[in-house]
């Protein structure tokens, strides 16, 4: 054989063997960026719950239990309180109360809105939206009627009514359409499953100035407690925290799966 031919022969191995190590490189490399890539959603998905940005939550349903002074609101405002609608539950978690069902996300009607952060609720930043609710509570025969109850929030509202006024408040979207009171919070229990709120029921100064217009008191009620509300709310992580989470954890069982598929390749 020529020693043109054993050259040719001697080169074709060694771009052979380069071939063969180039391609290892790239297997190793791919295989090291896919690890990479894994772990580094992953760490990434629990530093941001560790964190806190993975800790928002939506209110998914529940009830607001509401127990109002009957005897104050008949002496005071001339309403007596007569019946409610068949949507109302009864007895709520209150003594004395009835308790109202919060719609759910997706009600075609007033669909609550409302998300908060368990680890820092209620400080302001911590929550948006709103609690929406459905039944009605009927006075004077049945002829003034509120319900279908928002529990939203008005930063402007804060500390009005001789700074008891916490910023949320209590709308009727049905019958009387108008804010009833503002809520004094006398305790929250937020976690990330569940939302407890406590609170005095303040006539606001809508409903006061309704209630003195309409000759239905002799004196502007604002800020009169006339009952108590406790929400009891169910909750569900947002669909965004819940989603990075699943990717991060998703990314490292792609990674693990592919690992076990490489070992037993070699085997």
């Amino acid at each position: 054989m020529s020693t043109f031919f054993c050259s040719l022969i001697v080169m074709a191995l060694r771009v052979r063997a380069d071939l063969r190590l180039t391609s290892t490189y790239f297997r190793r490399a791919k295989t090291m960026k896919i690890q990479f890539i894994a772990v580094s959603t992953l760490v990434i998905a629990l530093w941001a719950a560790i964190s806190g940005t993975v800790r928002a939550v939506e209110v998914a349903g529940g009830q607001t239990s509401v127990a109002l002074d009957t005897a104050l609101l008949a002496s005071a405002a001339s309403l007596n309180l007569s019946s409610v609608s068949a949507d109302v539950i009864a007895p709520g978690s209150l003594p004395g109360s009835v308790a109202f069902p919060i719609n759910s996300r997706t009600a075609a009607t007033l669909p609550t809105t409302f998300t908060y952060n368990p680890a820092t609720f209620p400080a302001l930043g911590s929550f948006a939206g709103a609690i929406e609710h459905q039944g009605s509570v009927f006075f004077n025969a049945n002829s003034v009627e509120v319900g279908d109850f928002t529990i939203g929030f008005n930063a402007a509202r804060a500390g009005t009514l001789g700074g008891q006024a916490s910023g949320f408040y209590v709308e009727s979207t049905t019958g009387i359409a108008a804010i009833l009171f503002d809520l004094k919070v006398n305790g929250a229990n937020p976690q990330p499953t569940s939302l407890v709120v406590d609170a005095d029921l303040l006539v606001s100064p809508e409903f006061g100035s309704f209630l003195l217009s309409g000759g239905l008191s002799t004196a502007n009620l604002q800020g009169a407690d006339v009952g108590d509300a406790r929400v009891s709310a169910t909750a569900v992580p947002e669909p965004a925290s819940a989603a990075l989470l699943g990717v991060g954890l998703a990314a490292w069982a792609l990674h693990r799966r592919r690992e076990t598929l490489s070992l037993h390749n070699r085997s």
